[in-house]
């Protein structure tokens, strides 16, 4: 009778070596084995990516525009798909960091 031989488990996706040629793969998925604790772990994982923006404080505004005005700035946000208040600000924070750097302030 031939015995198995038992499989070093594993805890934590972190050790799974990243680089693996494919034999070096078969060997070691032939003597490892997932756990519980792995497939947990693996399930929670976020994937990588750019850091999520975070929030920043905003203060509502009231501000009047002349009504051609307000018109073709929401024409122009339905042509780039976007919101007309945040084609508004990215306007505002666009021009507000010209105007900084041309001043030297930045």
């Amino acid at each position: 009778m031939s015995r198995k031989r038992s499989k070093i488990p594993l805890t934590d996706p972190k050790q799974v070596p990243e680089v693996m040629t494919e034999e070096e793969a078969r060997a070691f998925w032939d003597s490892h084995e997932v756990t519980e604790a792995y497939l947990a772990k693996a399930a929670v994982r976020e994937p990588e990516g750019p850091p999520k923006r975070t929030p920043t404080a905003s203060q509502s505004i009231n501000l009047r525009l002349e009504v051609n005005t307000l018109k073709r700035l929401k024409a122009l946000a339905a042509r780039k798909q976007m919101g007309y208040q945040t084609l508004l600000k990215t306007f505002l924070t666009e021009r507000l960091y010209e105007e900084e750097k041309r001043e030297g302030v930045l």
